[in-house]
């Protein structure tokens, strides 16, 4: 029975510790904010509830696998969790709409096709198969095996884009495989949304990250009744029941060494002894602030580019009941894709940028049929231009963000009875970070690849959304497998079979 200490309790560290405690160790985590779940967090006031991280779930069997392995009980014995139908409404920039059944490629194809005019379902449906190719080339490598800590072989793209023109040259981003093989700007799009909901720019992104389209029609999106915040309480039960213990208000200064490995912590209550250390922290701020001491920098593990991107979310509690045939989620599309990547490299909001608009039709939200919580949020620059703050810009992106909103929720403004607004400063205060990175991508040279489980420092180990295989709800699931693996069976551990 090895003594593990975890750092933060956010979703991959309170996987790897449920599993770890599961496997007969004895674990603690310790968390520097007063509560669990890191990013997936929530907010109530005067009766409505909102999720302030994800707002719904994509590959749940992640999760049924971590319910089943830390307790021989299926997911839906912890929470209710509902298949969202349709998976999204998209309204464009030229006013037309169209709703896409979930998880029914048929569907898909003939929305599309009713929608935009004959030949787009086809043209979208041809899309995902390479991207399935993409998906089922990268899979194993990219979300089911440990990643060497010495750098990863999945540098390469294997998105099999169209070869067209002169030189017969196929797509190398995401965007471009948008323009080249899909036909319609309103298909182009579709598919760079997928992309920028993650912070991604898609005239950068590399081509293989249409496994992100792919991965949502093919296995649904997914919610839980309450919010997902909802899941974040039922894990952290689950490590209680398992024997983890939580110590919260505990800020950790430093990863304690001898001999070349890790050996415990330093907290403000003082040195903790451990046999091994998992960190669900970023990994950047390990190394920055020295909780992890190194004297050259080219000793660092190698980890995702940093994140130049955030979120803003508001919160709106609305008078009104909600209109039965309303989409669960909404997406409001900027005029023009190009447009809205230029002001957020330059640090500002387009002023009409892409918006995703989350309406869930549960009680557990709302104080009662006459009312209801909406969910706006949109990808910002983690970091405004010179001369302005997010204290400052935050209320404008606010303003303009339930404007663009008003396409999906006609009156809106009308509607509502007050807001909260949370920045990438009020992110980065909360987690350590403005934003979770997006899951791991092959191709772009490797830039979008996350630091491996296993660190530099033997003994020291990476969970959650900065560590393979990156960011999300289910990756950081499998991370908490991937850890917990390596620490119980050893280098010898190959990933799920």
């Amino acid at each position: 029975m090895a003594r593990i200490a975890v750092i933060g309790a956010g979703m991959g560290a309170m996987a790897t510790a449920a599993r770890l405690a599961t496997a007969g160790h004895r674990v603690t985590v310790y968390e520097r904010t007063a509560s669990h779940g890191g990013s997936v967090g929530g907010f109530s006031r005067e009766g409505f509830g909102f999720d302030t991280g994800p707002g719904l779930l994509h590959l749940p069997a992640v999760w049924r696998d971590f319910f089943v392995k830390t307790g021989k009980e299926p997911l839906e014995r912890s929470v209710t969790l509902t298949q969202v139908d349709p998976s999204s409404r998209h309204v464009f920039a030229d006013g037309t709409a169209v709703s896409l059944p979930n998880a029914s490629r048929g569907g898909v194809v003939s929305a599309l096709d009713a929608a935009l005019g004959a030949g787009s379902g086809e043209r979208w449906g041809e899309f995902l198969g390479r991207a399935r190719v993409a998906w089922e080339r990268s899979r194993r490598p990219l979300l089911e095996e440990p990643q060497p800590a010495t750098g990863s072989p999945s540098h390469e793209d294997p998105y099999p884009a169209l070869r067209r023109g002169l030189l017969r040259r196929g797509a190398r981003t995401l965007g471009e495989a948008g323009e080249r093989e899909l036909g319609d700007p309103r298909l182009a799009a579709l598919l760079a949304s997928y992309a920028t909901v993650y912070g991604l720019d898609p005239r950068t992104a590399p081509a293989s990250a249409a496994v992100l389209p792919y991965m949502e029609q093919t296995f649904g999106s997914w919610y839980v009744a309450g919010g997902i915040r909802a899941l974040a309480d039922a894990v952290h039960a689950r490590c209680l029941a398992r024997g983890v213990r939580f110590v919260f208000d505990c800020a950790v200064t430093g990863v304690e060494t001898r001999d070349g490995r890790a050996v415990g912590l330093t907290t403000a209550g003082g040195a903790v002894e451990a046999d091994a250390v998992v960190s669900g922290a970023p990994v950047p701020s390990l190394y920055e602030e020295q909780i992890v001491g190194w004297e050259r920098q080219d000793e660092w593990p190698h980890w995702q580019s940093r994140v130049r991107t955030g979120r803003v979310t508001v919160l709106l509690a609305l008078r009104g009941p909600r209109p039965g045939d309303t989409a669960h989620r909404t997406v409001v599309h900027a005029d023009g894709t190009a447009g809205e990547w230029d002001a957020v490299t330059a640090g500002r909001v387009a002023r009409r940028p892409t918006v995703t608009v989350l309406r869930p039709d549960d009680p557990l939200l709302r104080p009662d049929d006459a009312h209801e919580a909406v969910t706006l949020t949109a990808t910002v620059p983690a970091v405004p231009a010179a001369g302005t703050s997010w204290a400052e810009a935050g209320d404008g992106v606010a303003d303009l963000m339930v404007a663009a909103a008003e396409r999906a929720v006609p009156g809106l403004r009308g509607r509502i009875l007050w807001r909260e607004v949370r920045t990438p400063d009020d992110v980065a205060a909360a987690t350590g970070s403005p934003a979770v990175p997006p899951p791991a991508l092959a191709g772009a040279a490797g830039a979008l690849l996350p630091a491996a489980n296993t660190s530099p420092l033997p003994g020291l180990y990476f969970a959650g959304g900065w560590a393979h295989p990156g960011g999300g709800l289910a990756h950081a699931g499998m991370s908490g497998a991937l850890v917990s693996g390596l620490i119980v069976e050893g280098s010898g551990f190959r990933g799920s079979q």
